[in-house]
């Protein structure tokens, strides 16, 4: 009896390891020792318990990645893990060393060498954005959770918890406890090693704090990618559509390559003095600062009633602009046409950012009506000028309206309500019969006197 014991269990080893080969699993960590890892950045301790890789804070040491010796590129990686309640880690995948960081937009410099690449998040913090993807020591946040609000809550404190991280060409996917987190579209790094994160400490206190890995496991070949999901996708390729936003409804606004769909307001024809493409950005041309002085703004030949308006934006030195929406034509201001206005501005230097109230003339805010909130550790978002930045105008069929900006929802009101129509009466907008009241209306890109540049414009209809 023990004998065909002991040959059952030898034929379920073999069998399992079968199944392995033949879905071309490979198991990084073999249970035993680091063997196949080597650390870069910090001194972090990194010790193998139980059958467990186990990683613990250490005071004045940067973030410290445990990283494979491998480099992957497409692939799908599972593991398991455990992690105390007041602890951030994550998981680096396509990351890499670079002295020189030339992508980089956030930047670590007390560290040579700093591994830079994407991070799905581990945060067990009242945040809750397990699951997002952050790009270490490059561009930071990708996806946030605020993108994706459903799966805040699929983290489980106090336990082992299960992630899943797909990344097939251009596409990344994750997934915490089987719910699906973050998706982006991404080409900026295609392949590099993986690494098990031991995040920084600032207070002795925190020393001595956990993760716990197993069972990490990664399939490099005969890859077949999840079935579709409704996530909202974050692509950064500029001015593509990945086969699931085309899925989901989403397209250009504007091609990237010609002035197609897009007129001068008040006009039947486009700007060319004032607006012109280069290398797949629409810019306009930097004046002397007027409002629609120089060639004017310009407008969709269609117009909208419920979309989700996706665009980035590039703001130049003491810039000012504007994406207007239920924009009618029916004023003829003879300046700006009239319009509810996401505002662009460099708040640090433009006049107009002053102006107005309680700082409802800057970066994101509704202009002149709604201040964007204030994000990240009670300072608006700082927004540096020549780098790229994701604008989101979100309007809902009830009404209900959205402004984000990098991947933060910094404004939301309600058209139609006492508190609108109170916000209208303070505003310059009161001379204007029903102002953002239309039913649908034109999309408008401002031109204000100052170069700024846009790309990626897409909508999706709601």
């Amino acid at each position: 009896m023990k004998k065909i014991s002991w040959l059952l269990l030898g034929f379920y080893f073999f069998n399992v390891g079968n199944v392995f080969a033949q879905n071309n699993v490979e198991s990084l960590f073999n249970g035993k020792d680091l063997a196949g890892w080597v650390q870069y950045n910090g001194k972090a301790k990194y010790t193998v318990e139980n059958g467990e890789l186990v990683g613990r804070t250490v005071m004045n040491e940067p973030n410290s990645f445990l990283s494979t010796e491998k480099q992957y590129g497409d692939f799908i990686l599972e593991l398991d893990f455990k992690v105390d309640v007041h602890m951030n880690s994550g998981i680096q995948f396509r990351s890499e060393l670079n002295d020189n960081n030339d992508h980089c937009e956030v930047t670590d410099q007390h560290t040579p060498n700093r591994v830079h690449g994407y991070q799905m998040e581990i945060d067990p913090s009242a945040r809750a954005w397990s699951g997002g993807i952050y790009d270490e020591a490059r561009r930071g946040w990708l996806y946030p959770l605020e993108y994706n609000n459903a799966a805040k809550t699929a983290f489980k404190n106090n336990a082992w918890n299960h992630y899943k991280i797909e990344a097939i060409g251009n596409s990344i996917r994750t997934w915490v406890n089987g719910v699906a987190c973050a998706h982006i579209i991404d080409n900026m790094t295609l392949k590099g090693f993986i690494s098990l994160q031991v995040h920084e400490i600032n207070d002795a206190k925190d020393a001595g704090q956990e993760v716990r890995w197993k069972n990490i496991k990664i399939q490099t070949k005969n890859l077949k990618p999840a079935a579709p999901d409704n996530l909202f996708v974050v692509n950064l390729i500029p001015n593509s559509i990945s086969a699931d936003e085309q899925r989901n409804g989403v397209r250009l606004l504007w091609d990237g390559v010609s002035t197609k769909g897009w007129r001068s307001a008040y006009k039947t024809t486009f700007p060319d003095k004032t607006w012109y493409i280069k290398e797949g950005t629409l810019n306009v041309r930097g004046s002397y600062g007027g409002e629609a002085a120089n060639g004017g703004d310009i407008v969709t030949l269609e117009e909208f009633h419920a979309f989700d308006l996706q665009f980035e934006f590039q703001i130049t030195d003491t810039a000012n602009s504007g994406v207007k929406y239920f924009v009618t034509e029916r004023e003829n201001s003879g300046g700006s046409a009239i319009g509810l206005e996401y505002q662009i501005l460099d708040d640090d230097k433009h006049p107009d950012a002053f102006l107005g109230s309680i700082g409802n003339r800057t970066m994101a805010s509704l202009y002149d009506m709604i201040p964007a909130l204030k994000i990240g550790e009670g300072r608006r978002e700082k927004i540096p000028i020549g780098q790229w930045n994701r604008g989101r105008i979100v309007v809902f069929p009830d009404g209900k309206i959205e402004h984000w900006i990098n991947g933060w929802k910094v404004v939301e009101y309600q058209r139609g309500t006492q508190y609108f129509y109170a916000l209208v009466a303070k505003s310059k907008y009161v001379i204007w019969k029903n102002f953002g009241m239309a039913e649908k209306g034109h999309i408008l890109l401002q031109e204000h006197g100052s170069h700024v540049a846009f790309r990626s414009i897409k909508i999706k209809e709601l």
